[in-house]
C-alpha cells in the first residue's frame, strides 16, 4: 500500500501536490461563492467555467509538445509560481471590488497556466517512481488530490463563514501553491527517451493520433468527457447551498467536499487491493452510478441525502480517474507522454469546465434542478452508447499491459 510513498522522489512530489491541491480548491470555492453573492446568476457561474476551459482547449497541443521537449520539473515549478501570481491578482480584485470582467480575465489567465501545468505534472509522475510502483503512485496521487479537495472547500467555507475577507484567503491560497513550486525544483526524475521533433502541426497532433490508435484510452476519455460534461453539478453548488438547501458558505464547503471524501475513501480502498482485474466493466458501472447520484442530488431537498449522493458520486468517479490516468501513462511511450497528457487535460477541462457552462446555461432557462437531473439522465444514455460503440472497453481487463485482440 505504501510502495510509492516510500520513494523519496515521489514523497517530495506528494507533499507539494497536497499543498498545491489544497490551495487551488480553496481558491475555486471562494471565487464561485463571491461571484454568486455579487450576481445571483447561474449563467455567471457557467461563464466562469468557460473562461477557465477555453485557454486549456486552445493551448493543449502546444503545451503537450512543450512538456515533451523541455524540462518537466522546470515547467511545473514555473507554472506553480504562475498560479501564485494569479492568486495575488485575485486578492487585489477582491479588495478593490473589481468588475466581473476582471474576474473572468483572471480566470482566463489561470486557465493558461493550467494548460502547461497539467501535462508537465502528469507526464512527470511515471519518472518519479519505479515502474512496478506506478499504479500505486497513481492511486496515492488520486487519494492526495481527494484529501486536498475535501479540506480545501471546507476550510474556505469556514473562513468565509467567519467573515474573513476573500482577499486574505486568496493570499493564503498563493502561499500553499508556492510550496509545490519550491519542491518541484528538488525532484530528480529518471532519465528516459525524449522527443526531439520541431514544433509542427504533425508533432502536436501525435498525441491525438496515439490516443486514436489506443482504442481503450479513446473509449475511456470519451466516456469521461461526455459523462461528466452532462452530469456535473459543481458549478451550481452555490445555488443549492444558498437557495435550495439553505446552508450558506459553510454548507457550500461541505457540498464541494463530499464527492472528494467519497473519492478519498475509494482511493484508500483501491490502494490496499491487488491490481484491478475488470477495469472496463468497472468503469462503465461507475459512470452509470455517477449519473444516478446526480439525479438523486438534483431532486433532493434534504441536506443529508444531498451529501450522501455527492459522496457516492465522488467514490465511483474516482474509479474512472484511476483507470483513465493509469491507461494514459502506462500505454504511452515517454516521448509522447506530454502530448498525450495534454490531450487528456483537454478532455478533462472540456468535461469539467464546459460542463459547468452547460449547467449554468440550462439552469438560466429551466432552473438548477432541471439542469442537474437532465444531466444525470444524459450520463446514463452516454454509458449505454459508449458500451455499444467501444467493445474494447467492455472487455478491458488489466490496465498496465497491452491485451491481445479478442472477439466480441
Amino acid at each position: 500500500m505504501t510502495r510509492a510513498i516510500r520513494e523519496r522522489n515521489y514523497a517530495t512530489f506528494a507533499i507539494g501536490f497536497a499543498c498545491s491541491g489544497f490551495g487551488l480548491q480553496m481558491l475555486t470555492t471562494v471565487i464561485l461563492w463571491d461571484l454568486w453573492l455579487r450576481t445571483h446568476d447561474a449563467f455567471v457561474l457557467g461563464i466562469a467555467g468557460l473562461a477557465r476551459a477555453l485557454p486549456v482547449v486552445a493551448l493543449a497541443l502546444v503545451s503537450g509538445h512543450f512538456a515533451d521537449r523541455h524540462s518537466r520539473t522546470l515547467i511545473l515549478a514555473f507554472t506553480q509560481f504562475g498560479f501564485v501570481l494569479v492568486c495575488a491578482a485575485f486578492a487585489l480584485a477582491s479588495a478593490w471590488h473589481a468588475p466581473i470582467w476582471v474576474w473572468y480575465a483572471l480566470l482566463v489567465a489561470s486557465g493558461c497556466v493550467r494548460s502547461f501545468n497539467g501535462p508537465s505534472r502528469s507526464s512527470l509522475l511515471p519518472l518519479l517512481v519505479r515502474p512496478e510502483n506506478f499504479e500505486n503512485a497513481v492511486t496515492w496521487n488520486s487519494g492526495i488530490f481527494q484529501a486536498a479537495a475535501v479540506l480545501g472547500p471546507i476550510c474556505a467555507g469556514v473562513l468565509l463563514g467567519l467573515e474573513i475577507p476573500s482577499w486574505l484567503i486568496f493570499l493564503l491560497c498563493g502561499l500553499l501553491i508556492a510550496v509545490m513550486g519550491v519542491l518541484a525544483l528538488r525532484l530528480r526524475p529518471r532519465e528516459e527517451a525524449r522527443a526531439q521533433v520541431s514544433l509542427t502541426l504533425s508533432s502536436m497532433l501525435a498525441g491525438m493520433s496515439h490516443i486514436y490508435k489506443e482504442r481503450a484510452i479513446l473509449a475511456t476519455l470519451t466516456l469521461d468527457l461526455l459523462g461528466v460534461l452532462l452530469g456535473g453539478a459543481t458549478a451550481l453548488l452555490p445555488i443549492y447551498a444558498d437557495e435550495i438547501l439553505g446552508g450558506g458558505p459553510l454548507l457550500l464547503g461541505w457540498l464541494k467536499a463530499a464527492p472528494y471524501i467519497g473519492a478519498f475513501v475509494m482511493a484508500v480502498w483501491i490502494a490496499a487491493r491487488p491490481r484491478m482485474r475488470y477495469a472496463g466493466p468497472a468503469l462503465l458501472a461507475s459512470v452509470a452510478i455517477f449519473g444516478l447520484c446526480m439525479i438523486v442530488f438534483g431532486l433532493s431537498t434534504s441536506i443529508w441525502i444531498s451529501l450522501l449522493a455527492l459522496f457516492i458520486s465522488g467514490a465511483v468517479d474516482n474509479v474512472s480517474v484511476i483507470i483513465r490516468h493509469t491507461l494514459v501513462q502506462t500505454r504511452t511511450p515517454n516521448e509522447l507522454r506530454g502530448r498525450v497528457s495534454a490531450v487528456n487535460s483537454l478532455f478533462i477541462e472540456c468535461s469539467n469546465e464546459l460542463g459547468a457552462f452547460e449547467s449554468g446555461l440550462v439552469a438560466r432557462f429551466w432552473g438548477p434542478v432541471m439542469s442537474v437531473v437532465s444531466g444525470g439522465i444524459g450520463t446514463l444514455i452516454v454509458v449505454g452508447a459508449i458500451a455499444g460503440v467501444f467493445p474494447e472497453l467492455r472487455r478491458l481487463r488489466t490496465m498496465v499491459q497491452q491485451e491481445p485482440d479478442q472477439t466480441t
